[in-house]
Formats: C-alpha cells, sequence, structure tokens
C-alpha cells in the first residue's frame, strides 16, 4: 500500500502536459512601418490609402461620441482637400493678383489682406462661412449615413465632372497631397501672421 501511495505523485504528472516556456506564451507584436520601435496600431491595417501605421497618439483607437476611424479618414480627406485650395489660392494671387474689386496685397501677406477683404465686403465673407456651414451640414449627414451603411468610402461625394479613374493609386496621390498641403497652410498662415510679407516673401527670405 505504501508503495502505491509513493508512485501516486509520479502517475499524475505522467498525464500532465508540461508548461510551455513563458517566451513562447508572449505575443509578438507586429511593429508600426513608420515607427519601427511602436506597435503598429490595431486598427489599422493597411487597407486605408496613406496607412503606414503613424498613429503615436493612438487616435485610431477612440470610438466615442460618434468619432471612429471612418470619422477621422472622413475628416482627413476633407481638410486635405479644403488645404489644396487654400495653399493654391494663396499663391495664384500673389502670382496673378486678386478678383477684381477686392483688396490687393501690394507686398503684404495675404493674412493681412483678409481683414481688408472683410472691412471691404463683409457681406462676401459672411455668405461664403454660410455656404461653408451649409456644406459642413450636408456632408455630416452623408458621413452619419455612409458610416451606418458601409456602401460609402470615407470622401466619396460622387463628384468627379473630369472622369478620373478612381484607384488606389489616385487615393493614395490624393492623401499625400493634402497632407502636405496641410503642412504647406500652416506654414503660409504661421509665417505671414509672424512677418507680415507675402507667401513668395517669406521663402525668399528663407534661402537668402
Amino acid at each position: 500500500m505504501m508503495r502505491l501511495l509513493a508512485l501516486a505523485p509520479l502517475c499524475v504528472t505522467g498525464l500532465v502536459a508540461p508548461a510551455a516556456p513563458a517566451k513562447n506564451l508572449i505575443a509578438r507584436h507586429e511593429a508600426s512601418a513608420s515607427m519601427p520601435f511602436l506597435e503598429k496600431p490595431k486598427n489599422l491595417d493597411g487597407t486605408l490609402a496613406g496607412d503606414v501605421g503613424f498613429d503615436p497618439l493612438g487616435l485610431s483607437e477612440i470610438d466615442d461620441l460618434g468619432v471612429d476611424l471612418y470619422w477621422l479618414r472622413e475628416a482627413e480627406i476633407k481638410h486635405g482637400r479644403v488645404a489644396m485650395l487654400a495653399t493654391t489660392g494663396v499663391i495664384w494671387v500673389e502670382i496673378f493678383g486678386p478678383l477684381p474689386g477686392w483688396p490687393a496685397a501690394d507686398g503684404r501677406s495675404q493674412m493681412d489682406v483678409f481683414w481688408d477683404a472683410w472691412e471691404e465686403h463683409p457681406n462676401a465673407v459672411v455668405a461664403g462661412l454660410v455656404f461653408i456651414t451649409a456644406i459642413e451640414l450636408v456632408s455630416g449627414v452623408a458621413t452619419t449615413a455612409g458610416r451606418a451603411s458601409g456602401e460609402r468610402a470615407p470622401g466619396d461625394f460622387g463628384l468627379n465632372p473630369l472622369k478620373f479613374e478612381v484607384t488606389e493609386a489616385m487615393a493614395l496621390k490624393e492623401v499625400k497631397h493634402g497632407r502636405l498641403a496641410m503642412w504647406a497652410v500652416m506654414g503660409q498662415i504661421g509665417a505671414g501672421l509672424a512677418t507680415h510679407d507675402p507667401a513668395f516673401g517669406n521663402l525668399e527670405n528663407f534661402f537668402a
């Protein structure tokens, strides 16, 4: 009987699989393509155009009060498009001048010229703000409906008068150009407010 009791622990341990090494229990996370020293964000799987896993602030993981990855991509594309128009507009006016009846820069920043336009054409400025508000309301409805149905890509309003072929390459170009334009317009505004010089003047002074 004593012999059987002595062999019992050996029988039990023989039926239990040995514990796996601790190193095999640690899940290996994929590194971000843009920042290899950080973990790849879980919601950025590469399906969105321009997604290189860059999200050091963790914004892609927000999912509260109607804000999620779909809403954030919609906002990025919208702001990128506005920035491209704004950056081009500043350059156009500095090269070719303003529309007839609107104040000229005369060597000043377009940020300063805006206040001249506000004083001379306040109704036009207010009408522009009302128009932008209307667009925001319409786009907000489209964004909400598109997110709920899953049938609309972020930023897709079906506006393609020149019939460009919609490809992944074109989508990537739009995102890249939009991001660059957002940096550019921030530079134009910041430098204009700081120096009161036109954009090309600030560029010339930078390389002088």
